[in-house]
C-alpha cells in the first residue's frame, strides 16, 4: 500500500486537484481512496492507474455535488485555491508539468462533470482516449465528443495549444514596477482592451463582489490599491513566486499572505486578473500538501 501511494499519490492528487479547484478537496478525496483501497480485493487492482483514478474521480464528483450548492450561495466570485508550485522539490516538479494554467480552472467551471473529467485526463494529465474510456466506461467516440464539446464551451478551437502564454517574470517585474511607480500609460499598455479583473474575497475579506470590466476601470482599481497601500503604516510587500506553474503575485503583510494575484495573458497583454483574497484559499502558498503520514495515521487509529 505504502508502494501505490508513493508511486500515484501526485497523479491522483493533481487529478483531484483540477477537477475540484481545491487543495483541501483533493487531498481528502486521495486519502479516502487510500484508506478505502485496504478493503479492494488484490485481482480488482491488477491495473492500479486506472482503477485509482476511477476512485479519485468518483470521490470528486460527490464533493462536487456539495460543493456546487456551496458555490452558489458563495458570497461573491468563486475562484480555485491556489497552490504554490515555487519548490524544485520532486513533487512540486511533478504537480507543475501537469497542471492546467489557472485561467483554465477558472473556466472549468463551465463544464458538465463528464466533461471536465475528459478535459482534465486528456489535455492536462496525458491519458490517452482509450485509457480515458476505460476509467470513464464510456466509448472512445464518446470521450472524444466530450473533450471537443468541453474546447467548445471554453472558447477553444479545435486545433489551438491548449497552454497559453505565461509571464516571463521579467515581464511580470516591468508590470508589477509600473504599478508602484503609478505609471498609467505603461500599465494601460500592458492591459488589454477588454481585460477582467475577478476577486474571490468569500466575504472574509474585502473584495470586489462583481468582475471589474473594461481597461479604464481595472486601471483605476489597480492604481488605486498601490496608492492605498503606501498610506498603510505595516510592513506591506509584494513577492513574485511560482504558482499553479506561472508567475504570480504574493501580497504580504508581515509575515501574513493577504493576496494571490494571478495573470490570464495574451498576445503580450492581460486579459484576466484573478486575486484570491479569502484567507481559507491561502493555506497552501508556501506549503506543500498531500500528507503520507496523515493517511497512514488515520488508518491506524482506526484500526486501534
Amino acid at each position: 500500500m505504502q508502494d501505490l501511494y508513493e508511486q500515484y499519490k501526485v497523479l491522483l492528487f493533481t487529478l483531484a486537484y483540477q477537477l475540484t479547484g481545491s487543495v483541501s478537496d483533493a487531498e481528502d478525496a486521495v486519502q479516502d481512496v487510500f484508506l478505502k483501497i485496504y478493503d479492494v480485493k488484490p485481482e480488482q487492482l491488477a491495473e492500479p492507474k486506472a482503477y485509482l483514478c476511477k476512485m479519485v474521480i468518483n470521490r470528486c464528483r460527490d464533493l462536487l455535488k456539495s460543493a456546487r450548492k456551496q458555490r452558489e450561495q458563495y458570497f461573491g466570485e468563486w475562484l480555485p485555491e491556489p497552490i504554490s508550485t515555487s519548490s524544485d522539490e520532486a513533487f512540486e516538479s511533478a504537480v507543475r508539468g501537469e497542471l492546467l494554467s489557472y485561467a483554465i480552472l477558472v473556466m472549468l467551471e463551465k463544464l458538465s462533470p463528464a466533461e471536465r473529467v475528459v478535459f482534465v485526463l486528456h489535455e492536462a494529465l496525458g491519458f490517452e482516449y482509450h485509457e480515458i474510456a476505460e476509467i470513464v466506461s464510456k466509448s472512445v467516440e464518446n470521450c472524444r465528443k466530450l473533450k471537443s464539446r468541453a474546447k467548445g464551451k471554453l472558447g477553444i478551437a479545435p486545433e489551438e495549444p491548449i497552454h497559453p502564454e505565461s509571464a516571463s517574470e521579467e515581464w511580470a517585474r516591468r508590470f508589477l514596477s509600473a504599478l508602484e511607480q503609478g505609471n498609467v500609460d505603461r500599465v494601460v499598455s500592458m492591459l488589454a482592451k477588454d481585460v477582467v479583473l475577478f476577486s474571490d474575497g468569500g466575504g472574509k475579506a474585502t473584495a470586489a463582489v462583481y468582475p471589474i470590466e473594461t481597461r479604464d476601470l481595472v486601471v483605476r482599481f489597480l492604481l488605486g490599491l498601490f496608492r492605498k497601500a503606501s498610506l498603510y503604516e505595516g510592513d506591506v510587500h509584494i513577492k513574485m513566486t511560482d504558482v499553479n506553474g506561472q508567475t504570480g503575485f504574493v501580497v504580504c503583510s508581515g509575515k501574513r499572505i493577504e493576496t494571490v494575484v494571478l495573470m490570464n495573458i495574451k498576445k503580450n497583454a492581460i486579459h484576466n486578473l484573478y486575486f484570491v483574497r479569502n484567507p481559507d484559499k491561502l493555506r497552501y502558498i508556501n506549503q506543500k500538501p498531500v500528507n503520507l503520514h496523515l493517511v497512514s495515521n488515520q488508518r491506524d487509529n482506526e484500526k486501534s
